[in-house]
Parts: C-alpha cells; sequence; structure tokens
C-alpha cells in the first residue's frame, strides 16, 4: 500500500476529526476567556511545544531510511529556528504570550497536568518503534495547525493583540511541515507495517482529546 492509501485512511480516520472538532475549539468559537484562563490553557500547550524538538530528535535517530531522516530533520530545523534560535518555536511562544501581557512564568513554568503528562509519555514512548513515531508526526503535523489556529483566536479575543508570530509562523511553516511529514510516509511499506503507523496517529489523537477535554474541564 502506498501514500494514497495510508493518508486517505489516516484523514478519515475518526479520531483525528474527533480531536478538530473538540468541544474546546468549539468553545473557543463561542466566547472570550479571561486572562488567568488563557494562561492555563497556554501554560499546558508549553509542554508538548517544548518536548516536540526533542521527539523529532528521537525520531531522527530511530529512522532506519535517509528518506525518513532527511524528512524529519526538516521539520527539527524549522522548529528550533533555521539557524537563528529567536525564531524557535517555543521563543515565539514565549515573546508573542509576554507582548499579549500574560505572565511568562504562566505560560512556560506551569506544572503539568496529569493528561498532559499523559500527552508527553505518549511522544516518549512513540519513538521506541520508528514507525508508530512516524504516526505521531504525521498525526501532530495534520492537526497542528487548526489548533495553534484555535488558540490563537483564544488570546485574540483575551488580549486584543492583533500581530501573534507564534501564530504566523505555523501559518507559513505548517504546509511545508504536512507535505515533508507526507514523504516520511510515502514510502512503500507492508499491511503490518502501515497498521502500525495508522495506530501510532490514533494514539496521539487520542492522547491530544484527552489534553483538550482535561483543559475543558478547568476552563467552564
Amino acid at each position: 500500500m502506498r501514500n494514497q492509501s495510508i493518508e486517505a485512511e489516516l484523514n478519515k480516520n475518526p479520531n483525528r476529526e474527533q480531536l478538530l472538532k473538540h468541544r474546546f475549539f468549539q468553545m473557543v468559537d463561542e466566547r472570550a476567556l479571561s486572562k488567568d484562563q488563557a494562561e492555563t490553557v497556554l501554560g499546558q500547550w508549553w509542554h508538548p511545544m517544548h518536548y516536540f524538538p526533542n521527539f523529532l530528535g528521537r525520531l531522527l535517530a530511530a529512522c532506519p531510511q535517509l528518506e525518513m531522516k532527511t524528512a524529519v530533520s526538516h521539520i527539527l530545523d524549522q522548529e528550533v529556528g533555521e539557524g537563528d534560535p529567536a525564531n524557535a518555536h517555543e521563543r515565539l511562544f514565549i515573546t508573542t504570550m509576554t507582548d499579549a501581557g500574560l505572565a511568562r512564568a504562566a505560560v512556560s513554568e506551569a506544572e503539568m497536568t496529569p493528561a498532559t503528562q499523559r500527552l508527553i509519555d505518549g511522544y516518549k514512548r512513540s519513538t521506541e518503534d520508528y514507525l508508530t513515531g512516524l504516526g505521531f508526526l504525521y498525526g501532530t503535523e495534520v492537526a497542528d495547525l487548526t489548533m495553534v489556529a484555535k488558540l490563537g483566536k483564544l488570546l485574540r479575543r483575551t488580549t486584543g493583540l492583533k500581530v501573534l508570530p507564534w501564530v504566523d509562523i505555523h501559518v507559513k511553516q505548517e504546509p511545508d511541515h504536512v507535505e515533508t511529514a507526507s514523504h516520511t510516509v510515502g514510502l512503500q511499506y507492508t499491511d503490518v507495517e502501515m497498521a502500525t503507523i495508522v495506530r501510532g496517529a490514533e494514539d496521539m489523537w487520542r492522547l491530544w482529546v484527552g489534553f483538550f477535554d482535561e483543559l475543558h474541564n478547568r476552563v467552564v
């Protein structure tokens, strides 16, 4: 089975739909949050964002084929600023949040909730098997822009800030991330290998659903 088949299976997966249509995002569309609520949400988002380059590095080491390594290293380079740490996603996140008037400690030093810890643990486990890790990678990239866009909307409604460099860098890079991640699932796989990739993506989407379930319950 080739790229078109696996991408179609992942794109129509009900776990992906459950994440992208999560009630947390519906709430963001309907009302503004307080500053404290926004800090609660973004303080938890920090943890998977901060860990993501580590995940990519571990996946890079685990992947056996050069084509996979090339794709993963390209995404990693963009995540850490393409040679300039000031443009790294987590640095842009902090400057964007502090420019919006949120407390730096609140958005980058908050203790992990149980759901956030489970999400991070899932990313760590995924790279024990590169196929599962590829599922986590693809599953992340096809959902990331939607999640970031919703958090950007939350931030605009809460603070009134219009210029959001952290959101803008995702709008610029995420289509390339998705295409690059697609290259890693565009190789030839056996049915068993492909099933492992799909299970990895499903596991990741379920963990993200749990992450947003917990956030929703904390801010309603």
